[in-house]
């Protein structure tokens, strides 16, 4: 029987970039269906060899193949992500944050958030300029479509899961863009009855969050409240970069046209080569990719794997385990198996 196949376009990275490669290639392997990769090398010898043409290949690439698995990459003379971001016109961030087993934490509570973040706009997009020499001044852009973008994503979201969105700002203060964002929500809201929205104040959001994870899901925030938020959400859960994230970018019609999905971690170089690397964010990212195609099923026997076999203690050794890359690669490989076996 032939199994259903989708081209999926691999940006190469670097450090432990190439061991992580191998390891979504061996589970993949064990998969029901066939992801045809489609590398591009994105080390920072070939983009340093290549400039401009190597991301011409890999826009090319990502807009053919639809979606795209991205290894970390070193920021040198550019930013690989925001040189992508820009090019692909990657307007929205979907960030889950989980609490993962075998990841040591402050925080004692489980966090289950999903983080949907509008990746343009706020005071990010103006890089500020001086007023004389004691002053100084940042432009602040919220536009409708993004907004809506990022709207019609979380609320889709919500009613895929059965989970409620929360939008949350400044509205009170910020009264042009934010007011702006939350009259866009709102509408968007109503096209969506079956799904609860409540609005928050971005501030008493974070103290919220902190005292009772459970009653947040969606969270749907402008651009530089999305970068504070999961910075804080992935604090709670243990780690910066255990996560996986999507970034994507929409039609007209408002349906994700491509989807890159990349792990939050950098490139570790101190143990690149040594078998040593996690590969539990690339496999979450991974998920997301599935879950994108459509392969929803697949998707949850990966990230069930995953985290059922760290909280049983098959771990990696920077989560105090004694699994190097290639076993643990093989311990969810065989799990995943059992799982759509079942």
């Amino acid at each position: 029987m032939t199994r259903p196949s989708y081209p999926v376009t691999e940006l190469l990275g670097d450090g432990i970039g190439a061991e992580l490669s191998t390891a979504v290639h061996r589970l993949s392997e064990r998969l029901p269906i066939h992801l045809d990769f489609r590398p591009i090398d994105l080390t920072l010898e070939n983009r340093r060899a290549r400039k401009n043409a190597i991301y011409d290949e890999a826009v090319a690439s990502v807009e053919a193949t639809r979606v795209a698995l991205k290894y970390p990459t070193i920021t040198a003379e550019e930013s690989p992500n925001q040189v992508l971001r820009k090019r692909l016109d990657l307007s929205v961030i979907h960030r889950p944050v989980t609490t993962i087993p075998g990841v040591p934490s402050n925080f004692k509570r489980e966090l289950d958030l999903d983080i949907v973040r509008i990746a343009t706009g706020g005071t990010y997009d103006d890089p500020g300029r001086m007023i004389g020499d004691d002053g100084a001044v940042s432009l602040r852009i919220v536009e409708r479509k993004p907004v809506q973008e990022a709207a019609r994503y979380a609320f889709t979201l919500g009613r895929k899961t059965h989970r409620r969105v929360t939008s949350a700002s400044k509205y009170t203060i910020q009264k042009a863009t934010d007011g702006l964002f939350e009259r866009v929500t709102d509408m968007v809201a109503h096209q969506y009855p079956e799904v609860e929205h409540n609005v928050e104040l971005f501030d008493a959001l974070l103290a919220k969050i902190v005292m009772t994870p459970d009653k947040f899901q969606i969270v749907l925030v402008l651009n530089e409240y999305g970068d504070f938020l999961s910075d804080m959400a992935c604090g709670l859960a243990g780690s910066l970069g255990i996560g996986a994230s999507a970034n994507l970018a929409f039609d007209a019609s408002g349906v994700v046209r491509v989807a890159l999905f990349d792990a939050a971690h950098g490139t570790a170089p101190d143990i690149a080569g040594k078998n040593l690397a996690n590969p539990t964010a690339i496999f979450l990212a991974l998920v997301l990719l599935l879950y994108q195609i459509g392969e929803i099923s697949v998707g949850q026997a990966v990230k069930d794997a995953t985290l059922d076999l760290l909280r049983r203690g098959i771990r990696t050794r920077d989560l105090g385990g004694q699994e190097s890359t290639e076993s643990f690669t093989k311990a969810v490989g065989d799990e995943v198996e059992k799982r759509l076996q079942g």
